[in-house]
């Protein structure tokens, strides 16, 4: 497996650990594009400090935390305002759920155990996981992953729950000419295939197309010459859902595992998935 990207042109569009991606795809002689389709800022805003505030004096009955990188933005501003210890000790004593493998294994970095844990990193994991739970009448403080979740906060009042939200990070665009670029070089057929690792790459790489009237071309590369690659299952369903019908994914959402279902795929012993299955 260790050639079977050979030539190849592998379009990289995740900001994060994109330089240890490029190496496994050099390793399997391909040639890395480092396009990244998302920012993330980390956010120092006077809503973030005072939700830890709030979170400090009145202390949810649940915390859920959707991922690892949120978690360490939140210990990290609560250490720069002093309250870390504080949060820690109300996080001992309190129920937390969390979202994904890479959720759990920093909660348990800390000595955190979460009672709700759903490792495909999906809402409807962690709404199945919930179930099992009373939460009417339960204080419960949710913190998003770079996106508003509509979905899951509906859920959590329809159960009784009282929803409190912080924001430690937002996904952003990047600029227009990052965007513009990769997407010149999916619908000229200048890559083999692209990558994604999270849900945003694809919706800003979409809505970049749709203002640029596009959106039909870049489809069609997607069907067509270039192949879409994703993590694992949630963004391969934001692929799905902006009409990208053909999508290669691992079972296993790992980077790592992304590349070699990749080589695979060139190898003849995988196939992409034309919808999510049951």
């Amino acid at each position: 497996m260790a050639r079977r990207l050979e030539g190849k042109r592998i379009a990289l569009t995740g900001p994060r650990r994109a330089e240890e991606l490029g190496k496994l795809v050099e390793n399997m002689g391909g040639i890395p594009l480092y396009r990244p389709a998302q920012g993330t800022v980390l956010l120092d805003d006077d809503d973030l400090r005072s939700g830890l505030v709030h979170w400090i004096e009145h202390p949810p009955d649940w915390s859920i935390f959707t991922t690892g990188m949120g978690l360490e933005a939140i210990f990290g501003m609560a250490e720069n305002m002093g309250v870390a210890r504080q949060l820690w000790d109300h996080l001992h004593s309190c129920s937390i759920a969390a979202r994904g493998y890479k959720t759990v294994n920093a909660l348990k970095k800390r000595q955190l155990n979460p009672i709700v844990r759903d490792d495909d990193g999906s809402t409807e994991g962690l709404i199945r996981g919930l179930s099992g739970h009373h939460l009417r009448g339960m204080e419960v403080l949710l913190q998003l992953h770079g996106d508003p979740a509509p979905r899951l906060v509906a859920w959590l009042e329809e159960q009784g729950a009282v929803c409190r939200q912080i924001l430690p990070y937002r996904h952003i665009a990047p600029s227009d000419e990052q965007l513009s670029r990769l997407l010149s070089e999916l619908v000229g057929g200048q890559v083999d295939a692209v990558t994604f690792t999270s849900a945003p790459q694809v919706r800003f790489l979409m809505e970049h197309a749709e203002k640029q009237g596009q959106l039909n071309e870049l489809l069609a590369a997607l069907e067509g010459p270039v192949l879409p690659v994703a993590v694992g299952r949630i963004t391969a369903m934001g692929l799905y859902e902006a009409g990208v019908p053909r999508v290669l994914a691992p079972k296993e959402e790992r980077m790592g595992s992304m590349m070699v279902e990749l080589a695979r795929y060139y190898a003849g012993d995988a196939q992409p998935l034309m919808r999510m299955p049951d």
